[in-house]
C-alpha cells in the first residue's frame, strides 16, 4: 500500500509540479510527523526484538580450552560482566566489562581423545597450557561474530513478517547491525583483564566460610588460583591420562569387581576418576560409604546426577554431611540403591548398610573444637549395633556391611567377613577384635575419593584422591584389592598398590583395631596412621 502511494506521489510530481510541492508540504503536517515517528519506533522495536531473539538463538558457541570443552554464551544485559559456571560448586562472577552484553562460560569435561594426544607429546601440554588464554579469546571472537550474524538474520526475518516491505526490512536489519555491533564494541573497549583477581562467588561457596576462611583469605586463595590456571590445565591432563593407563588385574573366572569410594565432598574430579576406573577395571558394583556432599542443601542435589551416568549398580549410605534430601536425590537415580539399616543383593553380593546417625553440615563439630559427648558416642556405636542386629536377622548370609564412621564397626565383628567405611579421610585396613566362635571380620576404611573437597586444600599438601577396587571370589570372599591413590588437586602422581589375600576365609593379615567404647573422649583426633577408629566428626 505504501509503495503504491509513493508511486502515485512521484507520478503526480512529474505531471503537476504544483501538486508535488503541495504533497511534500503536507508531509510535514503533524499527522504525517506522528506517522513517521510511529514507523521509526516500530523499526526500533522490531530491531530490538530481533536482536534479543537472535542473541538467545545463536549467541552460543562451543570451544576447546586446552583439553577442556567449554560453552560460551552471550545474553542481553544492562550492566555487562561474566559468569563462569563450575558445576556443581557454584559460579564465579567477574566484573569483566561494561555494555549491554553478558558473557557466560560453562566449564565442561575433558575430551579423552585430546587429552591422550596431549600426553603423547609432552611438549604439547606446555603449549596447550600457554594457549589457554588465546583459546578463550578466539572463542569469544567467534561468539561475537556468530551473535552479530544471528541478530541481524533474526531481525530481517521478523521485519519481513511485520512490515512486508523491502525498504523497511532493510532499515530494521541495518539498525540491528548497528546496535549489536555497537554493544559488542562497547564490551570489547571496556574489558578489564584484572577482573579475574577480584572474583565474587555465588552458590554453594557463599555458605561455606568455615571451609575457605574469611573474605581476605578467599581473595588471596583465588588470586593464587588464577595465577596457576595455566598450570592446572597441564596437570589435570596428565592426571586423567595416567589414571586411564592403570594396569588391570586378571582375576579368576567368576570374580566380582567392586569399587569402594567415600567422602566425595562435592569434588567433580572424583566423578571423572570413578568413571575411568569403572570402565578400565570392568567394575560390577560401586559402593559409596557416604559424605557425597558437604552441606546437604538442595542445590547440591544436582551433584548426584553423575551416579546415573555410571550405568552400574551404585550402593549408597548416608554420611554425616549428607542430608535426607541428598539420600532421596541419590535414590532417584535409576541405578542407585540407598541402604538405611537394610540389605540388598547385587551382582551376587549381599550387602547390608546403615546411614550415619548424625547430620553435621558445617565444621563446628570438627576435632579441633569437638563437641564429642557421650550422646554422640552412643549414636555412632548404636548405629553399628542396629546394623549388626539386621545382619544377624538377614535370611541371606551378608557378605559386606557398610557404615560411614569406622567407630560404628565394632558391633559388627563376627557378623560378616568385611566391613567398609570412610569418614576419616585416611585409608586404613585392620581386623576387628574377633568374638569367640565367630568368623574374623576385616575393617577397610577408605580415604577421600574427592580429596576431602575444598578442605583438602587447607594443609600444606592437597589431600590425595583415593578409591579401592575389591575382588570377590565365587564364594563372595575378598581375594584381593587394589588401592588407587591419585595426588591431590594440582598434582598428577598416581599410585596403585596390589594386595593379595592368601587365605580369603581368614581375611588379610592386618593389625587388630581396638573396639571403641561409649562415652566422651578427651584424646586428640587420631593421625593418618592411627589404628583406633574412635568416634570423630572429621568428614
Amino acid at each position: 500500500m505504501d509503495g503504491q502511494e509513493n508511486e502515485e506521489q512521484r507520478a503526480g510530481d512529474r505531471t503537476s509540479p504544483g501538486t508535488g510541492r503541495a504533497r511534500r508540504l503536507a508531509a510535514w503536517r503533524p499527522g504525517h510527523r506522528l506517522r513517521r515517528l510511529g514507523v521509526a519506533l516500530a523499526l526500533l522495536a522490531v530491531a530490538l526484538g530481533g536482536i534479543v531473539v537472535g542473541t538467545y538463538a545463536g549467541g552460543h558457541v562451543g570451544t576447546d580450552i586446552g583439553p577442556f570443552r567449554a560453552e560460551l554464551k552471550l545474553s542481553p544485559s544492562l550492566d555487562g560482566g561474566t559468569t563462569v559456571d563450575i558445576p556443581p560448586l557454584g559460579a564465579l562472577l567477574l566484573n569483566s566489562h561494561d555494555g549491554p552484553a553478558y558473557l557466560t562460560v560453562e566449564v565442561g569435561s575433558l575430551d579423552q581423545g585430546r587429552t591422550e594426544a596431549l600426553i603423547d607429546d609432552p611438549a604439547s601440554i606446555s603449549r596447550a597450557s600457554q594457549s589457554a588464554v588465546q583459546d578463550v579469546r578466539d572463542g569469544v571472537m567467534r561468539l561475537g561474530l556468530k551473535t552479530l550474524a544471528s541478530a541481524v538474520l533474526a531481525t530481517l526475518l521478523l521485519a519481513g513478517l511485520v512490515f512486508r516491505d523491502v525498504r523497511r526490512t532493510a532499515w530494521a536489519g541495518g539498525l540491528a547491525l548497528a546496535i549489536t555491533a555497537g554493544s559488542l564494541g562497547v564490551a570489547a573497549a571496556t574489558v578489564r583483564p584484572q577482573a579475574i583477581e577480584e572474583p565474587r562467588y555465588e552458590g554453594l561457596l557463599v555458605n561455606a566460610p568455615a571451609i575457605v576462611g574469611d573474605a581476605r583469605r578467599i581473595a588471596n586463595d583465588y588470586t593464587k588460583y588464577a595465577e596457576q590456571l595455566q598450570r592446572l590445565v597441564g596437570n589435570v591432563s596428565k592426571l586423567y591420562t595416567t589414571v586411564s593407563a592403570l594396569p588391570v588385574v586378571q582375576p579368576s573366572p567368576g570374580t566380582t569387581r567392586v569399587l569402594h569410594v567415600s567422602d566425595m565432598h562435592l569434588n567433580p574430579t572424583g566423578w571423572q576418576l570413578i568413571r575411568t576406573v569403572v570402565e578400565q577395571f570392568g567394575i560390577d558394583v560401586v559402593i559409596d560409604t557416604g559424605d557425597m556432599t558437604d552441606w546437604g542443601s538442595e542445590p547440591e542435589a544436582s551433584f548426584v546426577g553423575s551416579v546415573g551416568l555410571l550405568k552400574k549398580p551404585y550402593v549408597f549410605i548416608r554420611g554425616n554431611h549428607d542430608s535426607p534430601r541428598t539420600a532421596a536425590a541419590v535414590a532417584q537415580q535409576p541405578n542407585a540403591i540407598v541402604l538405611n539399616n537394610s540389605t540388598t543383593t547385587v551382582a551376587g553380593l549381599t550387602i547390608a548398610g546403615i546411614g550415619d546417625p548424625r547430620f553435621t553440615p558445617d565444621k563446628e563439630t570438627s576435632p579441633a573444637g569437638s563437641g564429642l559427648t557421650s550422646a554422640v558416642a552412643d549414636q555412632v556405636i548404636g548405629a553399628g549395633e542396629q546394623l549388626a542386629s539386621t545382619v544377624q536377622k538377614s535370611p541371606r548370609k551378608v557378605d559386606v556391611a557398610l557404615v560411614h564412621d569406622p567407630a560404628s564397626a565394632g558391633p559388627l565383628s563376627g557378623t560378616c567377613p568385611l566391613v567398609l567405611s570412610g569418614h576419616t579421610h585416611a585409608r586404613q585396613v585392620s581386623k576387628l577384635p574377633q568374638a569367640p566362635d565367630k568368623q574374623p571380620t576385616t575393617l577397610m576404611v577408605e580415604g577421600s575419593t574427592g580429596g576431602a573437597g575444598l578442605r583438602g586444600l587447607e594443609g600444606e599438601k592437597p589431600t590425595p584422591l583415593t578409591m579401592t577396587v575389591l575382588y570377590f571370589d565365587q564364594q563372595k570372599l575378598l581375594q584381593a584389592y587394589d588401592e588407587i591413590t591419585v595426588g591431590g588437586t594440582g598434582q598428577s602422581q598416581v599410585n596403585l598398590e596390589r594386595h593379595v589375600i592368601r587365605d580369603p576365609a581368614k581375611g588379610d593379615e592386618v593389625p587388630v583395631t581396638p573396639t571403641p567404647t561409649r562415652g566422651p573422649s578427651e584424646s586428640p583426633a587420631p593421625s593418618s596412621n592411627a589404628t583406633s577408629p574412635s568416634p570423630t566428626t572429621t568428614g
